[in-house]
């Protein structure tokens, strides 16, 4: 069974609760968060993140309607069957190897956490932006 400990960055804008619903989801789309495994309970999230348990509770109900996690009662909060990403877990790609070293570099060159996000943030934009365009032109500009 993996662990799974939450990072709430008060700076970033991003209600707690909200947080935590993506660090959950993103943890399961690189595998590191697998089916059955067992997400901490809101007092364990509340000590370690300084958030209201309730905070928590209310990320977990939301995880739960969109059918990542299981809810069970008196025992806790377990990743939901299906939810498997179906690839290899991020850590062991070699993309990820690469990105590590990237963010080092970055952060050695005297960036901060933020500028580094921000920078993916752009990166991915521009790439999607750019998909966007090259299938609207492929199909005429439909769509």
């Amino acid at each position: 069974m993996r662990w799974m400990r939450y990072y709430i960055e008060r700076r970033r804008g991003v209600a707690a609760y909200q947080q935590i619903v993506e660090q959950t989801k993103r943890a399961v789309r690189a595998g590191v968060l697998k089916p059955g495994d067992r997400l901490p309970t809101a007092r364990e999230v509340a000590e370690t993140c300084a958030v209201n348990p309730n905070t928590t509770l209310k990320a977990y109900r939301e995880l739960d309607r969109d059918g990542v996690v299981e809810l069970r009662q008196g025992v806790g909060t377990f990743i939901a069957a299906g939810t498997d990403s179906g690839h290899e877990p991020a850590a062991e790609s070699p993309l990820y190897a690469e990105l590590a070293r990237w963010i080092g570099q970055a952060l050695g060159a005297g960036l901060v956490e933020e500028d580094v996000r921000d920078m993916v943030e752009l990166a991915l934009h521009a790439d999607r932006t750019r998909r966007q365009a090259a299938a609207g032109g492929r199909d005429g500009g439909r769509g």
